[in-house]
């Protein structure tokens, strides 16, 4: 099976995960990923990427199930307000494609924001930094492989 650049990464620092694959494009949504793949929604998170008013951006993981709050994101990393991306500076910014967007192995160190929620799992899966491409992984291993914070960020 073909290994990702975030599946490289966590092999790289020995973190346990589990790949899931799906046969989907851009327009999956995470649900549909989280059922072809068998994993509960609540435990599938996606990954958006937003641009403060000062050019800065950030990268809020969130479940699929939720909708990002701009102003609860705009709150957790002190700026005035943050919007979505436009998904035509996605690959230029992250290095990833939208529907293939991870938390892990990003262009730049962008400060990274979990979704409060996750503190109820000991297992999340997001995407494996490639349209078709999941991994499962512990909770407690995510700040092994990056800085992040957790607040809350969903309407």
């Amino acid at each position: 099976m073909e290994k990702t650049n975030v599946m490289r990464i966590l092999d790289q620092k020995n973190i346990e995960y589990v790949e899931h694959t799906y046969n989907g494009d851009s327009s999956t949504t995470g649900v549909e990923v989280a059922e072809m793949v068998g994993i509960s929604v609540e435990r599938t998170y996606k990954t958006l990427v937003t641009i403060s008013n000062n050019k800065k951006y950030y990268v809020f993981v969130v479940p699929v199930t939720c909708e990002l709050d701009l102003k609860k994101g705009a709150q957790s990393v002190n700026e005035k307000s943050i919007e979505m991306i436009k998904q035509k500076d996605l690959l230029n910014v992250t290095g990833y494609v939208h529907g293939g967007c991870s938390p892990i192995g990003l262009k730049k160190n962008y400060p990274v924001i979990f979704d409060e929620s996750i503190t109820l799992f000991d297992k999340i899966m997001f995407s494996g930094g490639k349209i078709g491409y999941q991994v499962e992984m512990n909770v407690k291993d995510i700040d092994k492989v990056i800085a992040y914070t957790i607040s809350d960020i969903t309407k």
